[in-house]
């Protein structure tokens, strides 16, 4: 397909992102249009024919004072639906934030499992793809979609970041519960492939049952070192606090904070008083102004020409994994 057959379409806050991804990608924005009415109904549509066209939906599925997720998310299936009906050749969906990402399996009896309800909700509306950055779990995202997916990360950022904040210091990437590993695996691999230097392993101890957190202990060797503590996400940031306090405690010389969605809800600005942490890097999946309140030590990375490469390569054709290595 050439160039002139991709739609790029963002809905709703998610417009300023979508800009900066149009202007990576040397296109405009297509022209649509969003209503709300009076009774909490909405609708969208596109303002130009699409028929035969590649088209790309960019949505984040994250909450924000009137609008909550499910608004976004209902807002995000009708129009990729009024896409297909409108004669769109193929629809994708590019989430920078996934919502319902965390629920992946059964934990407790009769737990739902939101992420493969939310993928069938997706496929049902008629996406034909499905873009996403960082999901929670990328072996469930993948096996919970039957439509095709691609799963962009945000390590490339965070390993050329890290390799700035760490200097000549020896570094530890440290994960905050043993549950993402894998993830702070990754980072440790990239991280000391820039450096050039091997780079050390942590990880925290955390139990969750309930909604009460659990649990104290670091394993790892952090001392003297640069801590870099990576997430998928900080909500509250209880979870980026402990272990912040658990890498000062075990001799960290500095502690700095790697989560690629800041969604910084009621009670995460406690977290840029907590004195065991020196900074806090997110990106831009989620639009961070206001969200971390005035003064906050937070650096933003963006992630928009990385989705901007992504849908090139989607649209043309060809392969996200040369986009996974820094």
């Amino acid at each position: 397909m050439a160039l002139e057959d991709l739609r790029l379409f963002a809905l709703g806050d998610t417009r300023a992102f979508g800009e900066a991804v149009a202007r990576a990608l040397g296109i405009a924005l297509a022209p649509h249009e969003e209503r709300r009415f009076e009774d909490g109904e909405h609708k969208a549509r596109p303002l130009e024919n699409v028929r035969g066209t590649d088209a790309f939906v960019v949505q984040a599925l994250h909450g924000e004072p009137g609008r909550s997720v499910n608004d976004k998310l209902v807002t995000l299936l009708f129009f990729l639906a009024c896409l297909k009906d409108a004669g769109a050749a193929r629809v994708t969906a590019a989430i920078p934030y996934l919502a319902y990402a965390r629920k992946d399996r059964r934990t407790q009896p009769r737990d739902p499992v939101t992420t493969r309800y939310l993928a069938a909700l997706v496929e049902t509306a008629g996406a034909d793809r499905v873009l996403a950055l960082d999901v929670h779990n990328p072996a469930a995202f993948q096996n919970a979609f039957r439509c095709g997916t691609d799963h962009l990360e945000a390590r490339p950022l965070f390993a050329r970041h890290g390799a700035g904040l760490a200097g000549s210091d020896e570094v530890a990437v440290v994960s905050p519960d043993t549950g993402g590993a894998k993830r702070a695996e990754a980072l440790r691999a990239s991280l000391a492939r820039l450096l050039g230097r091997p780079v050390a392993s942590a990880f925290a101890e955390k139990y969750r049952a309930r909604g009460e957190v659990t649990g104290e202990l670091l394993v790892g060797d952090v001392s003297g070192r640069l801590a870099l503590i990576v997430d998928d996400l900080v909500s509250t940031g209880g979870t980026i606090a402990r272990a912040a306090r658990a890498c000062r405690e075990a001799g960290a010389k500095r502690v700095h904070a790697l989560a690629t969605h800041g969604l910084f809800v009621d009670g995460a600005k406690a977290l840029f008083a907590e004195p065991a942490l020196d900074g806090i890097v997110v990106t831009n999946s989620v639009p961070q102004s206001d969200r971390a309140g005035p003064g906050a030590k937070l650096a933003v990375l963006d992630v928009a020409p990385l989705f901007a490469e992504a849908i090139r390569r989607s649209h043309a054709g060809g392969s996200i994994v040369e986009l996974l290595e820094p």
